[in-house]
């Protein structure tokens, strides 16, 4: 599998780098820092300009299988997730909507010159159950649930559109269950015995979701194990 991994400076995508590696896959990465390379593209997906300089490395890179997009905020260090609405301000609301949904954006505008009749592909965003309104019994951390919720729209959209026009590419939003990172380490007091994951654990089984990807899937919000959470 030729697959382009997004945010790879991250926990969880680095790790999914790392496995697909190791199963002898063709791994292209993409993020902040780092060298560039032949396999290695350095940009701030956050920026509008990035969609150019991307296209231009996924061009070089040849038709892709696969790709997933690992780039995501919850905490800054200076911001938390909100208790209540008094505690949401539009400066970190507007920060979220940037990380969560732009950087997944201009990622797939970038790629989808590659996304043809013939070249169907699968799409794997990382996202998060909280950002599922169904799921959604405590209220609080509002920011990041907004967001989360606008990048699941974005996935059911960039689904049809790409599945008309590539018949067999699988595009959807995942949940990697709590994944020991710097991203949840402020949160992991609460969490059960059990249910906070290495990136190994996390790693592997995403790689097997994305693998097994099928048409029914397209357009979901989906747990770690591939079963479907509702919007």
């Amino acid at each position: 599998m030729r697959v382009l991994i997004a945010g790879s400076s991250g926990a969880i995508a680095e790790a999914v780098a790392k496995r697909m590696r190791d199963e002898g896959d063709h791994v292209f990465t993409l993020s902040r820092s780092g060298e560039p390379s032949a396999t290695h593209c350095v940009a701030d997906l956050t920026k509008p300009s990035s969609v150019e300089q991307v296209k231009a490395f996924v061009e070089k890179c040849g038709p892709l299988d696969a790709v997933f997009c690992g780039t995501g905020l919850l905490h800054g260090g200076w911001n938390m997730p909100e208790k209540s609405l008094s505690q949401l301000s539009m400066e970190w609301l507007q920060q979220n909507m940037l990380v969560n949904v732009q950087t997944h954006i201009h990622l797939a505008q970038a790629v989808e010159p590659l996304v043809k009749r013939s070249s169907p592909i699968k799409w794997v965003s990382l996202s998060a159950m909280v950002g599922s309104l169904e799921d959604n019994g405590l209220g609080g951390w509002y920011s990041y649930r907004m967001s989360k919720a606008a990048l699941n729209m974005f996935i059911r959209n960039l689904s049809i559109e790409w599945s008309r026009k590539a018949p067999g590419s699988v595009v959807v939003a995942q949940h990697p269950g709590t994944t020991d990172s710097r991203l949840s380490e402020p949160f992991q007091a609460g969490i059960a015995e059990g249910k906070l994951y290495t990136r190994e654990q996390t790693a592997e089984r995403l790689v097997n979701v994305m693998r097994g990807l099928t048409p029914e899937q397209n357009g979901r919000l989906l747990h770690w194990d591939g079963s479907v959470i509702p919007f």
